[in-house]
């Protein structure tokens, strides 16, 4: 089953377009939970290393320049297929996931006292 990239629009339609890609591939017997993490961590450090060492502006133009704009969109895409398949091989719904935590966040950074601060909620 084939779907056009504007048809990726809800969250459910997502999963199961990435649950039924690695099936098409018999891709399960390779992504354990441990698997997926690593995986996970080695597309967010390919991320990562397009902005290391450069300075504001240049990460600013990395953001701007189409060509490497692209080369972000596509490590931010391997990160979100690893999130999304993580979640879908363990059972963990996405949603009420981020609402928990948001909910928790809101405990530990109440407005009041966070707004337009990066200190971490113990300092």
């Amino acid at each position: 089953m084939m779907h056009s990239m504007s048809k990726l629009s809800d969250l459910d339609t997502i999963l199961l377009t990435v649950k039924q890609f690695c099936e098409e591939r018999e891709w399960d017997q390779f992504h354990q939970p441990k698997d997926l993490a690593i995986g996970l961590v080695t597309e967010s450090a390919e991320l990562l290393d397009l902005f290391r060492f450069k300075s504001e502006a240049q990460c600013r133009e990395i953001i701007s320049e189409s060509g490497s704009r692209e080369k972000v969109s596509d490590e931010l895409a391997d990160i979100l297929f690893f999130v999304l398949r993580f979640a879908e091989r363990t059972g963990i719904a996405l949603p009420e996931a981020l609402e928990r935590k948001l909910e928790k966040n809101r405990a530990k950074y109440p407005v009041e006292t966070a707004r337009g601060s990066n200190r971490k909620y113990n300092e």
